[in-house]
């Protein structure tokens, strides 16, 4: 197998992971949540603080200044 046709297989078998993820995500109903880093973007290296569902990983919000301060104090 060439490297463009091993590349192909790749990106279809990521297409069908991300498509199962978000099935998931929409399903869970986010009952629990903890503050984490996490990249601004899939594709980017910038890391930001949200509120992510503890089962999921799905991005569910943005702590407010105090839960911002109290998670840099830790």
């Amino acid at each position: 197998m060439g490297k463009s046709q091993k590349v192909a297989t790749l990106l279809g078998e990521r297409q069908k992971i991300e498509k199962e993820i978000e099935k998931i995500q929409n399903s869970c109903q986010h009952l629990t949540k903890s503050i984490k880093n996490v990249r601004e973007r899939l594709d980017s290296q910038i890391m930001v603080i949200r509120y992510v569902c503890d089962d999921c990983y799905l991005i569910v919000g943005i702590p407010n200044n105090d839960k911002l301060q109290n998670f840099l104090k830790q």
